[in-house]
């Protein structure tokens, strides 16, 4: 009986439709452009690599609405901002066949304990690849390290990691009893 290694995950460097996507809503993104398309495509890699067999239109789809409300409603309590986003791109470009996946990818990614559901299959790994990027690698979510190391420095943070600090602290300072609306148990 041979074994053979598993061979290492490769890159997704272009991912067209995250790109359009995205390209769609560069005026809101403004000057955080790179590093909310950066996070786009780690969590995209990330994901990818948790399930290899998974639709790269659904990944890339999800992986570009996720945190979009942030800017489109300039607000931190994005989950249903974001979801309202993809709904709307998913039915006018003809994608209303991923809606239900997708709408439980971007409404579960900040859940803090394993996903049960519909979807799972593709639902939990992006949740997993969420927490690996949020955290800069310090939550593995079973990524290989290296990969992790390539992946971040194709697509450095770019200001991300501080950008979520900064409006998590704006938050606190106004809703102290609730400052972290996005979080799902």
């Amino acid at each position: 009986m041979s074994v053979h290694p598993r061979s290492a995950p490769v890159l997704l460097a272009r991912l067209p439709l995250l790109d359009d996507i995205l390209g769609q809503h560069a005026q809101h993104l403004g000057t955080d452009f790179v590093a909310y398309r950066n996070h786009a495509y780690r969590v995209a890699n990330f994901c990818h690599v948790l399930a290899p067999a998974s639709s790269l239109d659904a990944v890339s789809i999800a992986a570009a609405f996720h945190d979009i409300g942030i800017w489109t409603q300039r607000t931190f309590d994005y989950l249903e901002p974001s979801r309202k986003r993809a709904q709307e791109w998913l039915a006018s470009n003809d994608h209303d066949n991923q809606g239900e996946v997708i709408d439980a990818m971007i409404g579960q990614h900040h859940k803090v304990t394993r996903y049960r559901g519909a979807g799972e299959a593709l639902v939990e790994p992006f949740r997993r690849a969420d927490l690996a990027d949020v955290s800069a690698g310090l939550f593995a979510a079973g990524i290989a390290r290296p990969f992790l190391s390539e992946v971040f420095g194709r697509f450095p943070t770019a200001g991300f990691h501080r950008l979520l600090f900064r409006l998590a602290c704006r938050r606190f300072v106004q809703y102290p009893l609730n400052p972290l609306p996005m979080m799902r148990w």
